[in-house]
């Protein structure tokens, strides 16, 4: 006999209650819907891969324009060169970037997980795919159903389908691995299968989440990975536009015939065709009222205004609105007036703040770096009993994309001079562009021009930046300490 357990008063067998613990998912095979919020989703698709895969293989002064190179610590934007030294840049763009979400969820939900996520994107791009080879939503169901036995033309279609899905997959954990990897070096590489072991690592990393992310796991990352869809609504409040069902005109929702008085028989609008379920990437039921696991891609907007036209119903019965315009009947067109609520003034004024520091920011940022180190391993030493030396380390760096001539001079005590390590005076020195130089200098000062003891200096650096026919002047001022012994 089984073991079991009673619920309510009745035995159940324990697995049974061990089953009902999870939810057993059954594949979700979305049918096609045309409407202007799939053209959205569509243009955003092409917008966010056209840059995505486009990007690597812009050139900028005979570099990759967009290069995140970790070998050499240098982050590559376009005409900016970042070191790790500008880490306030990345700390700065990742802060506007969350409060920029934020902005969007209270203002349109999840407007970023609906057209831009790129859960969302590859999804789109995998199911399109599968229509395109194995057919409609019922044909696809049909090819599933394990009942339907294994034939030639189930293996060819799924064999084609999984083909295009990893190709489009490597592709892509290849374009991602070339925004580290200079990505004409990165082909060259594939070519003639000379890849780093990191490399290969991440380009099979990439590639397999992508096909698996995509390809199979779909809206179960949307429901139960990510995490935004568990903290969105404390950002949603009932100003906030999100894909919602008109349960006053819908309901009580039931099947009839186009010529029937639907008013005459105590019906809503809905006509109760499931077709918004059909068309849901997550599965969900929006006529439920609106749940965490909505994207908010507006699917069902577009497949529940095409019944109403055939219905000759007003459309909007599943619409972008708020709560409140929905409770209170508000015109399309009021609805708009309560955008600009308190928390939407917050984020906006944040966030035009934090833009226009990090403009300013780069607009007036000195791309000469130097750094003055003291050699702590010698205090101090005389040379041929005339002159009295410290030892440093300076190091130049030059963030631009032009060459630099840079001058040294050190000011604080009488008679300071820079010597290099062969002893010869220092006049300039010569930095290539987006590179920096480290090298050893020697300051010098006549013995007995000052007291013993620590005595402040600093170091007047002046750089010549050439660009094009013109010559910025670039200049730096760093302190130190100059050391005479008793």
């Amino acid at each position: 006999m089984p073991e079991t357990s009673s619920i309510g008063g009745k035995p159940v067998p324990i697995e049974v209650i061990e089953e009902s613990l999870y939810e057993i998912r059954n594949k979700i095979h979305p049918r096609s819907v045309s409407g202007i919020f799939a053209k959205w989703r569509i243009i955003l698709v092409i917008l966010t891969q056209a840059l995505f895969y486009g990007l690597p293989w812009l050139s900028w002064n005979g570099r990759q324009a967009v290069l995140f190179d970790l070998v050499q610590r240098k982050f590559y934007i376009f005409g900016l060169v970042l070191w790790p030294q500008d880490i306030i840049y990345l700390t700065l763009l990742l802060i506007i970037s969350a409060l920029s979400l934020f902005l969007f969820t209270a203002v349109a939900g999840r407007l970023f997980c609906g057209y831009a996520c790129p859960q969302t994107v590859y999804t789109e791009i995998f199911m399109w795919v599968e229509r395109k080879i194995e057919g409609d939503r019922f044909a696809r169901i049909k090819l599933d159903n394990k009942k339907w036995p294994w034939s030639f033309k189930k293996i060819r279609l799924k064999l084609a389908k999984h083909f295009v899905w990893l190709f489009i997959a490597f592709f892509t954990g290849f374009t991602f691995v070339g925004y580290f990897t200079p990505i004409h070096v990165l082909s060259d590489k594939l070519i003639h299968f000379t890849l780093g072991p990191w490399q290969t690592f991440w380009l099979c990393f990439y590639g397999f989440a992508t096909w698996g992310n995509a390809g199979f796991m779909r809206e179960q990352v949307c429901k139960y990975m990510c995490p935004y869809s568990r903290f969105q609504s404390v950002m949603v409040d009932k100003d906030t536009f999100v894909v919602t069902y008109d349960k006053i005109r819908g309901e009580p929702r039931g099947s009839r015939n186009k010529s029937t008085d639907h008013a005459a028989l105590g019906l809503g609008d809905c006509v109760n065709c499931s077709i918004c379920v059909q068309v849901c990437p997550t599965g969900i039921d929006i006529r439920d009222g609106l749940q965490y696991m909505c994207i908010g891609c507006g699917a069902c907007i577009d497949a529940c205004d095409q019944v109403m036209e055939k219905v000759n119903y007003p459309k909007g019965l599943i619409r972008y609105t708020s709560e409140n315009a929905m409770q209170n009947k508000e015109a399309h067109q009021s609805i708009f007036k309560h955008i600009f609520r308190p928390r939407v003034i917050v984020y906006s004024a944040i966030i035009g703040i934090l833009i226009s520091l990090f403009l300013f920011s780069l607009v007036t940022r000195n791309p000469l770096r130097v750094d003055v180190m003291r050699d702590r391993g010698a205090l101090a030493r005389e040379v041929d009993g005339v002159r009295l030396e410290n030892i440093y380390r300076i190091q130049v760096m030059n963030s631009s994309e032009f060459p630099m001539k840079v001058s040294l001079k050190a000011k604080g005590l009488d008679d300071l001079k820079i010597l290099n390590s062969q002893g010869r005076e220092i006049e300039e020195i010569e930095v290539a562009p987006a590179s920096n130089q480290l090298m050893p200098i020697k300051v010098s000062t006549m013995i007995g021009s000052s007291e013993p003891g620590n005595y402040p200096i600093h170091f007047d650096i002046e750089a010549q930046e050439f660009v094009g026919n013109k010559t910025l002047i670039r200049k730096r001022h760093e302190k130190s300490t100059f050391i005479i012994p008793r």
